[in-house]
C-alpha cells in the first residue's frame, strides 16, 4: 500500500499483534494527518506533532502500555538543518514486507523543502514496538551549519534572564521540548577499536539544567515527578569515529534533549543524489529500568531477524594461536575440521591467508589492503595452499556437519571505489562454495562516500545471494560501524585477545560482554574463548591467568554472545576435548535462549564476582546463567530482573546446580548455590503465577 497526501484531509493507514521476538506483520500501524495534526503510533507508542509543512513539531508522545503521556512544547521543528521556512510538505505511506532479514514495517516518508535543501524523512513503526526509528536524507544545499560550541567556562555568570540565553543549534536529527523541570538523564558512550580499548560502556547520569552537551548513542530520560520517560538511540558508529562530527550526539537543556550530528558535511549533501545523515530512534517506556531496557531491545531486535539456521552459531576462527597465514593450507584445515566437529563447533572460518594475495598482517610476505584488484587472482584460493581450491574443505565440512566461512578485506582505496568487484567476488565465493559467512575486516570509513559505497556492498551481496549471505563485522581496530550501525548485515566481531601476549583473561571478555549488553543485544556480539593452556609462562603468579579456570567455565563465559573458539584446534590437549557434551548441549538451547532479552544480573565481573546474565523470553519464563567467580562465598544473593515477592522455579540445563524454588527479595535478590569457585550454571525458569 502506498497512500500519498498533499492536502488537509484525514489520511490513515490503520493497521494485530506482533511477538517482539519473532516479528510478522505489521498491521497496527498507523500515520494520519488529521488538519494540521500528524499522528505516528501503534499499539504501544503515538508521536503527535504538528504538521508545519512537513517540517513537525512534536506536540506530545504517548507509552500506550503505561498509559503516560509526555506533553511537548510544540515550539520548535524536530529537525532542523538551517532556517529556511518549510515548503511543500507531502506524506506517503506503505507497508513494506519482511525479506527475511529486516521485519515487516509500515514507513511514512515525509518530504519538503528547507530553502535549497530537500528533505525525506522515513519513520519507520513495527508492530508492538514501543519506538518509532527516523531516518533522513538530504539533497540540495546544506547552508545551515552548526555554531561552533561555547565552553561553559567561557559563558559570563548569570545575573539577568537574558543571560542565560544560548545560540541555537541547527543540526538536530530529533528534539522533545517537554515541559516540567525534574528530568534525570543518562548518557552511554561506547567504544570500539577494541585492540586498543578494554573499557567499552561509559555511562554519565544527570538532571537536566542548562544547555549541555552529551556523547554517547544512547540518552535515557525519566521524568523524576512520577517515572516514566523514553530513549533517544542514535544510530551511528560510536561517537569517536562519527563522520563530521563535532563534539556531542545529544544536548539537555532543562526539558529540551535533542539528538544532533547528522553524520554529513556541507560538502557531502549535492544536488543531483540523496544523501542518507545517521538514523535516530524514539523509544518511550514506563516505570522502571527494565521497562526503559525492554523497550529499547524490542527495537534493537527489529534491525535484524535472527534467523537460527543462518545468525546462531559456535565458530572456530584458528588465528587466536598466532600462526596468521603461516600455517592455513588444504592437510591443516581438514585436520582442523576433524578436531572441531569433535569438539562441537557449527562453523570453521578461515581467516587470512586463505587466497593468493597477500594481506599486511602475512606472516610470509608483505602485502596490502590497496589495490586489491591489480592482481586478478588475489582473492582466488592460493595454487599452493589449495590446489584443488576450498572444494575439499567444503565437502569435509559437509560431512562433518561443520560450515566453512572466510576473512574478506574489501579493498580500501577511493573511499572502497571497487564495491563492485568485492561484492562479485563474494557471490563468486558463494556460488561456487556456497560459503555464507564472511568476516570483514581492514576497514577504514573516513567518508560519507566510503561509508555510502560499502552499505552499497553489502547490499549488492544480500540482493545476489537472496540474503543467504552474512557478515562478520570486525570492531578491532580504526573508523568502523561499533554497535549500533550496519546492525542489519550481521554480527560483530568484538575483540582479539592472545595468551601469547599475555592479554587474554577470561574474566576481562566477560565484563566486557556483561556491560555491553545492557545496552547491546547480546546474541550479535561474538566472544571468543581460547585454548586456556598455551603460554602459560606469561602468567606466571597470576590469579586470574587463563590455565587457572577450566576449559569448559571459559566457554560458559560466551554463551550470551556467539561463541567463537579463537584457537586452532590441533593445539588443543586430549582432556580439553570433554567439553564436547557441554557445547552441543549449549548449541540444542542457543536459540531460545538469544530469543529473549538478556540482560546482565549480579555484579560487575572482576574475576572475584557473583555475576552472569538473564534472558526474559516471556513474561512467566526464561534463561538465567550464573557464574560465580573467584571469591569464598558458596552461596550468594544475586540481583536479577525479578520483581519483588516473585516465586520462581529454577530447572538447570547446563553446568553444576539442582532444582529450586525461591522467592525474589526486595531488589529481585535469587540465593544461589554453586559449590566451587569459578563455575556456573544454566538454569530455564519459570515464574508461579
Amino acid at each position: 500500500m502506498d497512500i500519498k497526501h498533499n492536502g488537509i484531509a484525514a489520511m490513515s493507514l490503520v493497521c494485530g499483534f506482533l511477538s517482539l521476538t519473532s516479528p510478522v506483520s505489521a498491521k497496527e500501524c498507523y500515520a494520519r494527518l488529521e488538519g494540521d495534526t500528524l499522528y505516528l503510533g501503534n499499539s504501544r507508542i503515538e508521536r503527535v506533532a504538528l504538521w508545519n509543512n512537513g517540517h513537525i513539531k512534536t506536540l506530545s508522545v504517548t507509552d500506550k502500555q503505561s498509559g503516560k503521556t509526555l506533553s511537548a512544547e510544540g515550539k520548535n521543528p524536530d529537525f532542523n538543518a538551517n532556517r529556511e521556512k518549510p515548503t511543500g510538505g507531502r506524506l506517503s505511506v506503505k507497508e513494506i514486507k519482511s525479506d527475511g532479514i529486516r521485519p515487516d514495517r509500515m514507513v511514512a516518508t515525509v518530504s519538503y523543502r528547507l530553502g535549497e535543501l530537500e528533505v525525506e524523512r522515513d519513520y519507520r513503526l513495527y508492530d508492538g514496538v514501543p519506538a518509532i526509528g527516523i531516518d533522513t536524507r538530504l539533497r540540495g544545499v546544506l547552508g545551515g551549519v552548526a555554531e561552533k560550541e561555547t565552553n561553559a567556562a567561557d559563558r559570563k555568570n548569570i545575573e539577568h534572564a537574558a543571560d542565560m540565553k544560548v545560540k541555537p543549534v541547527t543540526m538536530l536529527l530529533d528534539r522533545l521540548d517537554l515541559k516540567g523541570n525534574h528530568w534525570h538523564g543518562r548518557a552511554v558512550e561506547f567504544r570500539d577499536i577494541t585492540d586498543w580499548n578494554n573499557n567499552l560502556v561509559d555511562e554519565r547520569d544527570f538532571i537536566s539544567y542548562r544547555k549541555t552537551n552529551h556523547r554517547g548513542n544512547i540518552l535515557t530520560v525519566t521524568d523524576g515527578e512520577d517515572q516514566g520517560g523514553f530513549i533517544f538511540l542514535k544510530e551511528a558508529p560510536c561517537s569517536g569515529v562519527q563522520l563530521a562530527y563535532k563534539g556531542a550526539d545529544f544536548i539537555s537543556d532543562f526539558g529540551s534533549f535533542m539528538v544532533t550530528g547528522l553524520g554529513v558535511d556541507n560538502k557531502d549533501i549535492t544536488p543531483d543524489k540523496w544523501t542518507p545523515a545517521y538514523s535516530s530512534v524514539l523509544c518511550t517506556f514506563g516505570e522502571g529500568e527494565l521497562s526503559a531496557l525492554s523497550a529499547l531491545r524490542s527495537y534493537q531486535k527489529q534491525c535484524r531477524i535472527l534467523d537460527p539456521g543462518r545468525d546462531e552459531m559456535v565458530m572456530m576462527n584458528t588465528w587466536g594461536d598466532r600462526s596468521q597465514d603461516a600455517k592455513v593450507n588444504e592437510a591443516f584445515c581438514l585436520s582442523e575440521l576433524d578436531k572441531a566437529a569433535r569438539l562441537g563447533i557449527s562453523l570453521f572460518q578461515i581467516d587470512d591467508g586463505w587466497q593468493s594475495g597477500k594481506s599486511p598482517n602475512s606472516a610470509v610476505a608483505n602485502g596490502s589492503f590497496k589495490d586489491i584488484y591489480a592482481n586478478a587472482s588475489y582473492w582466488t584460493p592460493d595454487p599452493q595452499k589449495y590446489p584443488q581450491g576450498l572444494k575439499p574443505i567444503v565437502d569435509k565440512g559437509k560431512e562433518l556437519g561443520v560450515e566453512i566461512g572466510l576473512w574478506f578485506n574489501p579493498s580500501v582505496q577511493n573511499d572502497f571505489a571497487d564495491w563492485e568487484k568485492d561484492a562479485s567476488t563474494i557471490v563468486g565465493l558463494w556460488k561456487e562454495y556456497g560459503i555464507r559467512m564472511f568476516k570483514i575486516d581492514g576497514l577504514t570509513i573516513a567518508s560519507k562516500k566510503g561509508e555510502e559505497n560499502l552499505r552499497k556492498l553489502f547490499d549488492k551481496v544480500l540482493e545476489d545471494t537472496g540474503n543467504a549471505v552474512m557478515f562478520n563485522l570486525d570492531a578491532t581496530a580504526s573508523r568502523r560501524g561499533g554497535y549500533h550501525f550496519f546492525n542489519e548485515y550481521g554480527n560483530v566481531f568484538l575483540e582479539n585477545r592472545y595468551t601469547d601476549w599475555g592479554n587474554y583473561y577470561p574474566y576481562q571478555t566477560l565484563r566486557n560482554l556483561w556491560q555491553l549488553s545492557r545496552y547491546v543485544p547480546a546474541e550479535r556480539l561474538q566472544i571468543e574463548f581460547l585454548n586456556n593452556h598455551r603460554n602459560e609462562s606469561k602468567y606466571t603468579g597470576d590469579r586470574f591467568a587463563p590455565a587457572n579456570y577450566d576449559f569448559g567455565y571459559i566457554f560458559a563465559l560466551t554463551m550470551a554472545g556467539q561463541p567463537l573458539a579463537w584457537m586452532e584446534a590441533g593445539n588443543l590437549s586430549e582432556k580439553a576435548f570433554e567439553i564436547a557434551p557441554l557445547i552441543k548441549g549449549y548449541r540444542k538451547i542457543q536459540h531460545d535462549f538469544h530469543k529473549g532479552t538478556i540482560l546482565p544480573v549480579g555484579d560487575e565481573p572482576s574475576g572475584r564476582s557473583w555475576t552472569g546474565f538473564q534472558s526474559i523470553t516471556s513474561p512467566e519464563e526464561g534463561y538465567i546463567i550464573i557464574y560465580r567467580e573467584d571469591n569464598d562465598a558458596e552461596k550468594y544473593p544475586v540481583k536479577t530482573w525479578f520483581k519483588k515477592g516473585t516465586e520462581v522455579a529454577l530447572t538447570p540445563i547446563l553446568g553444576n546446580g539442582k532444582s529450586f524454588k525461591s522467592k525474589a527479595g526486595i531488589h529481585g535478590e535469587i540465593l544461589f548455590d554453586i559449590k566451587n569457585r569459578n563455575n556456573f550454571v544454566l538454569y530455564r525458569y519459570t515464574i508461579k503465577k
